[in-house]
Order: C-alpha cells, then sequence, then structure tokens
C-alpha cells in the first residue's frame, strides 16, 4: 500500500471536500468540480465536491464548524467558525449553475476582513 504524505495546508482543504461529499449541496443546480475564484488578487483555482465548501473561502486551510443561516434555492448563508480563532459568515448567492457570487466577513488572524468573491465552475476535477 502506497503512503501519501500532504502537507498540513492541503489537508484542510481536503478534509472539507470529504464533509461536503457525504451531503447534497444546499445550492439547488449547483455542483462540485473545478472552480475559480477571483475577487482578492490572482484567480484561484479549486476542487471541490459541493459549492459550499466556498463559503469557507478565507478559511480553507484550517477545520472549521458551520451552521446554515438561511437558504433557498438560489443562495445560503453560512455562519462559521475554526479552529485557531476564526470566524466568518459567507452569502452564497447562486447567478448560474456554473457562477455564484460570495459575500464573506469574519476574522482571519486577529484582523478583519470583508470582500466579494465571483466563483465559476471551469470543469471537472482531474482524477490524479
Amino acid at each position: 500500500m502506497t503512503r501519501w504524505t500532504l502537507p498540513r495546508a492541503c489537508s484542510g482543504v481536503l478534509l472539507l471536500c470529504a464533509l461536503a461529499a457525504a451531503a447534497p449541496s444546499l445550492l439547488a443546480g449547483v455542483a462540485g468540480g473545478l472552480w475559480e475564484v477571483t475577487g482578492q488578487g490572482r484567480p484561484v483555482r479549486l476542487c471541490i465536491a459541493d459549492p459550499l465548501v466556498l463559503a469557507y473561502y478565507e478559511h480553507r486551510f484550517v477545520n472549521c464548524t458551520h451552521s446554515v443561516i438561511r437558504r433557498d434555492g438560489q443562495s445560503a448563508v453560512v455562519s462559521y467558525s475554526c479552529s485557531g480563532g476564526g470566524f466568518g459568515q459567507s452569502q452564497l448567492s447562486v447567478l448560474t449553475p456554473r457562477s455564484l457570487q460570495i459575500d464573506t466577513q469574519g476574522i482571519l488572524a486577529g484582523e478583519p476582513y470583508h470582500y466579494v468573491l465571483d466563483a465559476r465552475r471551469v470543469g471537472d476535477c482531474l482524477a490524479h
């Protein structure tokens, strides 16, 4: 059996993906896959099982627990807290089944943040 070792930062993302894969998406008609996120510097591509994971975008490298405050077919508001004291709240709005807008705010490393991100599904994840 081959044993894979991942950097600690990657393991948090994989854990979020695994947890998200256990439940259907809260955002009707929006599928997981390869997503490109823009709005904070250079675009970032993420392979995710459930787009709800994008609610944790700023805290994607740590373990978080969440509560869905509100949801309907076109949006979800998620409040979350993370190991190390970070927390946040995000509203994910479905623009099309392949395009989301994420209004997110919270505290990371003791500093506040608030911004709007655009995310679009650019394809399927590549199998390794």
